[in-house]
């Protein structure tokens, strides 16, 4: 099954919250990404926090982006859906 993604929020440490279409939020790691290519050019500056949603998925300046499926099938659940950003964040 394929869900858009509607939604991203950078959070610290190479991490991404992110809501699907079905309105599941989970959290997504990248940080086992960020030695391969392409993702290694965001760990420079602040490159991951211009992370944004298009065409379904999350994507980064430059035309890198992640497949909504391993968005999926690798992120875990928020355990807590009605959780505020800021609560997950601190």
């Amino acid at each position: 099954m394929l869900l858009d993604v509607t939604q991203v929020t950078v959070l610290p440490h190479f991490t991404l919250l992110v809501e699907f279409e079905n309105g599941e939020r989970r959290t997504f790691h990248m940080s086992d990404y960020m030695d391969q290519k392409p993702w290694d050019r965001l760990k420079s500056g602040n490159v991951f926090q211009g992370a944004f949603v298009e065409n379904g998925t999350v994507a980064w300046p430059g035309n890198i982006d992640i497949d909504p499926e391993t968005l999926y099938e690798h992120s875990v659940p928020l355990s807590d859906p009605n959780l505020k950003i800021n609560e997950v964040t601190h």
